[in-house]
């Protein structure tokens, strides 16, 4: 199913979306991790190719495509280790322009979302490309069948917003703070404003991420939001030497959580 089915599937029975976020060769059994973690409750799963150069990323998503990088991972080897995972949620890739751009050389971007498709993939973020310079990129992932998700930032005025959502599919990124991934104590006010305002612009589901960082956070932010991205407190569970397990135990929370919170609303008068 797409990730539009999916979500759409899941906002009318209440339910919001939880993507959690596995970096590609973080650990040994990566890919049995993205398949713990669908099992574990999740949505669909966000898998980041592991680059040099993170910019949006901060201390702890660094550390994972670090880590990943040393052992010897590589995005195009990496993502061919997803060929033949059959997953009842979809896949999401987030990565940056320069891989987006020379994972199949001869071919650029186009190479780049067909080499998705075929690896099953249904979705892909590249948030350092420009929207002003991403038509080619979003013509030629639609042809391939895979959603290229925009990401909106508080800092966008209400006019950039409504054209990232216009030109996002499968869903609207909702960026919950001007800064870097990271853990925070507390939600960031922004993080309802600018879900707000965006599920005002758009029919597509508004997930938030950006340092969503505990499950209290998490039902907070899909009050306003269709649901949530989880990365880096996640990460930080593997980064702190703990086992792939604790990571989908940790998922396991953040679905409870978020069901428990959908079913108290439905039952409120």
């Amino acid at each position: 199913m797409s990730i539009a089915g999916v979500a759409e599937h899941l906002r009318a029975a209440g339910r919001p979306l939880l993507v959690p976020y596995v970096m590609a060769g973080v650990v040994p059994d990566w890919v049995e991790l993205v398949r713990d973690v669908a099992a574990a409750g999740a949505d669909a799963v966000e898998v980041g190719l592991p680059f040099s150069d993170p910019m949006l990323d901060g201390p702890t998503v660094q550390w994972a495509a670090a880590r990943a990088l040393e052992r010897g991972g590589r995005p195009r080897a990496l993502l061919d280790e997803l060929a033949g995972l059959d997953l009842d949620v979809p896949l999401v890739v987030m990565t940056y322009a320069n891989v987006a751009t020379t994972l199949v050389p001869e071919h650029g971007v186009a190479g780049f979302v067909d080499h998705l498709a075929a690896v099953g993939v249904r979705g892909v973020i590249v948030p350092d490309l420009p929207l002003e310079e991403s038509a080619e990129y979003r013509a030629r992932a639609a042809a391939a069948g895979v959603d290229a998700v925009l990401l909106a930032a508080p800092s966008c005025d209400d006019d950039r917003c409504r054209e990232i959502a216009r030109a996002s599919a499968g869903f609207v990124y909702c960026m919950s703070s001007m800064r870097v991934t990271g853990e925070r104590d507390d939600l960031a006010a922004s993080a309802v404003t600018n879900a707000r305002r965006l599920r005002g612009m758009t029919d597509l589901p508004v997930i938030t991420g950006f340092g969503i960082s505990t499950p209290a956070q998490a039902v907070r932010a899909c009050e306003d939001a269709d649901g949530v991205v989880v990365a880096s407190a996640l990460v930080r569970l593997l980064a702190d030497g703990g086992p792939a397990g604790a990571v989908v135990e940790a998922v396991a929370g953040f679905r409870a959580a978020l069901s428990s919170a959908s079913q108290r609303s439905e039952g409120a008068p």
